[in-house]
């Protein structure tokens, strides 16, 4: 049995620093351990263009076997005959673990022969990396295209969430948008305007909004290229569209940088946006305990560093102190709940930023449609 998880988790100095996602991926190996399956194990790490010993899945095996409670194996190799016949040498109950898909540099253009060489190591294949199931990649797409496939147990947990928010979401249902760049979120603003009851913005994202008004938001960052779609947007939408009030400024992008709270009106001409302020915060936390529903994505300010942690802590307070069917997703976003202790309170905490973000834009995923014709189920959302 293959599986494709995601083991993309972050690396300092060859130690796995947060184990998150393989935490995540250890039900679905226990599972098919327990129903008899010899377990192989593929996924990518890093953004390598081909063989890096810097970004070898070493590491990564080396922590599942520390949490797994069955024994684990690396595979030094991805695809041909070798690593074939290493696999099949593995033991029985033994989960192998193949080297960085991402080492073969047909991977990311889903060639048929990296395909192929995968299909090569099993007869059947699971995929359960949501993180990468928006990518038509030789270990999501093309393996499913040549083995009988299904989802896998957290796969199917994402979708079910996110189904949730898509379909008939309970009422109200309010969005909470943050992190640098507005052009990462356009497409999710712009599906999911005419279907929420709010949608929240801060981060760095929010001063582009914040200067398509007309607000003087300083050397905060703004996609000047955006200005007129976000323009367009607020006008159609303003009364949706919550922003922040107040705002942490700084006089340089450091940690120990000299900050202050101000109103967003009252920004100077030197001084960048790094969080959003108390004011905000109270603001923001009204509409979404208030709310049935919520979804987050994306840090309200640079919460890596102690003094602009503020408004993305009380964001995250709110969210796990409503009432609501709560949805996390993001990189960012997930690691500031789980950083701030909460992520056991709230409903579903996502392994898939993009992924997420592209199911909430309206946008089939590839890895998912290649796994209809083996169970007839879809994710397709019309706009």
């Amino acid at each position: 049995m293959l599986l494709r998880a995601d083991l993309n988790v972050p690396l300092d100095a060859g130690e796995v620093t947060d184990d998150y996602r393989i935490r995540s991926s250890l039900p679905a190996m226990r599972t098919l351990r327990d129903l008899g399956a010899q377990v192989v194990v593929c996924s990518h790490l890093g953004r390598p263009k081909g063989p890096d010993p810097e970004l070898s899945m070493r590491p990564v095996t080396s922590t599942l076997a520390k949490l797994a409670d069955f024994p684990v194996v690396q595979i030094d190799g991805v695809v041909g005959e070798d690593v074939t016949a290493a696999v099949r040498a593995v033991p029985d109950g033994t989960v192998a673990v193949l080297e960085n898909t991402r080492f073969e540099p047909g991977e990311t253009k889903n060639d048929p022969a990296v395909a192929a060489g995968l299909a090569a190591h099993a007869d059947c294949f699971v995929l359960d990396a949501f993180g990468t199931a928006h990518r038509s990649h030789a270990s999501t797409v093309g393996v499913a295209e040549r083995l009988p496939s299904a989802a896998g147990p957290l796969l199917a947990a994402e979708i079910a969430a996110f189904t949730t928010l898509l379909d008939e979401p309970p009422r109200p249902f309010v969005v909470v948008l943050g992190g640098a760049k507005v052009a990462d979120k356009l497409g999710v603003m712009r599906h999911l305007l005419p279907q929420v009851d709010r949608l929240v913005v801060g981060g760095g994202m929010c001063f582009t909004l914040l200067a398509a008004r007309g607000i003087e938001v300083g050397a905060s960052l703004v996609d000047e290229d955006r200005l007129e779609e976000v323009g367009a947007l607020l006008d159609e939408y303003g009364d949706t569209i919550v922003l922040p009030v107040d705002v942490v400024v700084a006089d340089d992008f450091a940690a120990d940088a000299g900050h202050e709270i101000v109103d967003v009106h009252d920004i100077d001409p030197g001084a960048m946006g790094l969080d959003i302020g108390p004011r905000s915060v109270d603001r923001f936390a009204e509409h979404i305990e208030a709310a049935r529903a919520v979804f987050w994505n994306g840090p309200m300010g640079v919460f890596e560093w102690e003094a602009f942690r503020e408004g993305t802590a009380g964001v995250a307070a709110a969210v796990a102190g409503a009432d609501a069917y709560s949805v996390i997703g993001g990189g960012d976003s997930v690691a500031a709940i789980r950083m701030l202790g909460r992520d056991d309170e709230v409903s579903h905490v996502s392994t898939g930023g993009g992924a997420g973000l592209e199911l909430l834009e309206g946008k089939t995923l590839p890895g998912i449609a290649a796994l209809q014709r083996w169970s007839g189920a879809t994710n397709r959302r019309e706009s």
